[in-house]
């Protein structure tokens, strides 16, 4: 059985490093299972779902011109759920959602402050681009008032430095 692209086969780990797994393959040949293909979940090292002499269904990603095999362990399962589809699932149904008008459990218009600040972002009647210019409007004038007082602090503009 020669080794090609897409084609799943069975291996026997042979090594783990940090960044994934060696795989000896049949006819003699050795694959990389790269950290990010072992599992569909994070990995954080590869010796928690591998140990060395496991047997492994791998599916070949790529060979290069060098010979260098790239494998998946987790692209292999993917196929293997694929061809055998469990009885209990239901054909997609598209349910009607409706909107949630307050995001969890903020106030209705969103851009609430805790106590002692501003509420006029809290005018649940207003729509979304009213909010949004007056947040604009907000933050330009902070940004002049901020702009203003490290200005002074540096001396003004166009004053020039003191020697």
């Amino acid at each position: 059985m020669s080794i090609e692209v897409g084609s799943i086969v069975e291996g026997v780990v042979s090594g783990i490093t940090n960044f994934g797994a060696f795989v000896n393959l049949p006819e003699g040949k050795v694959g990389l299972v790269h950290i990010s293909e072992v599992a569909d979940v994070y990995v954080n090292s590869v010796s928690e779902f591998l140990n060395e002499q496991d047997n492994v269904k791998v599916k070949v990603l790529s060979v290069d011109e060098k010979g260098k095999i790239a494998l998946s362990i987790k692209r292999a399962q993917e196929k293997k759920q694929e061809e055998q589809p469990s009885p209990e699932k239901k054909p997609f149904e598209k349910k009607n959602f409706e909107p949630r008008s307050s995001m969890g459990s903020r106030p209705a218009g969103g851009f609430a402050r805790s106590a002692g600040g501003s509420s006029r972002f809290n005018n649940a009647t207003a729509s979304f681009e009213d909010k949004l210019s007056r947040f604009l409007k907000d933050s330009d004038e902070r940004l002049t008032d901020l702009s203003r007082k490290t200005d002074s602090k540096r001396g003004g503009r166009g004053g020039g430095r003191r020697r």
